[in-house]
């Protein structure tokens, strides 16, 4: 896809999406607190919800748009991990939201920790084996660069789900311990990081030979617009980010009302972040997989993955810690064996030199599973 330097900002769908979520805004700030107080009802309730879950879910495309705007502008991995962490950034805001909010869900960030997983790694990454084996057949990727994140995946995901479970307060951590795990999953993340910018860079490009043309492919000449496209890329994409924040606690409100209004498994709210936060991205994981760019899809889920437990852990933890509220990370038995089932099915996905759409359709049995099992348990 080709950008002009003037395209992100003059785009009447941008100029839309600012309109609309800055007035949402405004409507909130000022009516917020009547129309979400003690007079809450069902119906209100619900008009407020799919309000606010449109606004944000606009909002969230429209950050995607710009976050791809720079990836195209700033190459790989750099882009997609703009693109990333933007969409992360999004999750930690509602989850942190939800935690500070009027409600008592110690499991929020667990939940939404075990709903992105399932999501991503599950439902998406088979979306994209499949679509892109229909399109292009068995597709090549970057092995190195996708069993780090599969490692990262390994290690963090068990640190913060499953471990809980084994310690002195089941299914919690200590004070020491949420300390000592918030600062080594920051540490741990932050070298990822720094190698997959820097001396990696290339375990997590798409490998030459899949790309027509690529190995004599040349430069493109450096467009003169660049770096002002750039800017008004990366204003637009923090304007969009903001309704998100300011807007992010309103919706907490209904949420935990509809929740408890309706009987649902607290579970809900968790998947309800993931879906939210995690639908544009997605589907540009699913659009890069049938152009041929496995690797960018698998940048996309997987580093995706790596992303929110890289940064929602420490602040889900230090959340605790600060406002004295109780944090439980701790999976459930059922949900342990489905956390090992993507694990180990992912690794067979992602283990030899070319994906197979036979793959995609048993990860997407395992999505099932969890969505059976969310309602049925």
């Amino acid at each position: 896809m080709k950008h002009t330097g003037s395209s992100p900002l003059l785009a009447p769908v941008t100029w839309l999406r600012l309109f609309g979520s800055w007035s949402i805004v405004g409507l909130f700030t000022v009516f917020g607190s009547q129309w979400l107080g003690d007079s809450l009802n069902g119906t209100t309730a619900t008009l407020a919800f799919l309000v606010l879950f449109i606004t944000i879910l606009a909002a969230s495309f429209g950050v995607v748009r710009e976050a791809d705007h720079l990836a195209h502008q700033l190459g790989e991995p750099y882009g997609t991990l703009i693109l990333t962490l933007s969409i992360v950034l999004i999750e930690v805001i509602l989850i942190a939201s939800v935690l500070l909010g009027p409600g008592d869900f110690p499991t929020i960030g667990r939940d939404s920790i075990y709903a992105v997983m399932m999501i991503i790694l599950n439902l998406i990454t088979g979306l994209c084996l499949i679509a892109g084996a229909a399109r292009n057949g068995d597709q090549a990727f970057n092995r190195q660069g996708t069993r780090t994140y599969l490692s990262m995946i390994v290690l963090l995901t068990s640190m913060a789900l499953i471990l809980p479970n084994y310690t002195r307060t089941a299914g919690e951590f200590s004070t020491t311990q949420a300390i000592g795990i918030s600062i080594l999953t920051g540490l741990i993340y932050a070298l990822f990081l720094s190698l997959q910018m820097g001396s990696r860079r290339h375990d997590y490009m798409q490998p030459h030979d899949t790309v027509p043309g690529a190995k004599n492919a040349t430069p493109p000449p450096r467009d003169p617009q660049a770096t002002r496209a750039m800017l008004i890329s990366s204003l637009v994409l923090i304007a969009l980010i903001l309704p998100i924040v300011l807007l992010a606690h309103d919706l907490a409100i209904v949420t935990d009302y509809g929740i408890a209004a309706s009987g649902a498994p607290v579970a809900v709210g968790g998947v309800l972040i993931a879906i939210i936060v995690f639908t544009p991205e997605s589907i540009t994981a699913i659009k890069a997989a049938m152009n041929n760019e496995m690797q960018r899809a698998i940048n996309l889920c997987l580093g995706a993955f790596v992303s929110t437990v890289g940064l929602t852990v420490p602040v889900v933890l230090l959340i605790g810690l600060i406002s004295g509220k109780q944090v439980v990370m701790g999976i459930s038995n059922t949900d342990m064996v489905l956390f090992l089932l993507t694990v180990m099915l992912s690794m067979l996905s992602f283990g030899g030199p070319r994906t197979s759409p036979i793959h995609g359709y048993m990860h997407l049995m395992v999505f099932a599973v969890f969505g059976l099992l969310l309602f049925y348990p």
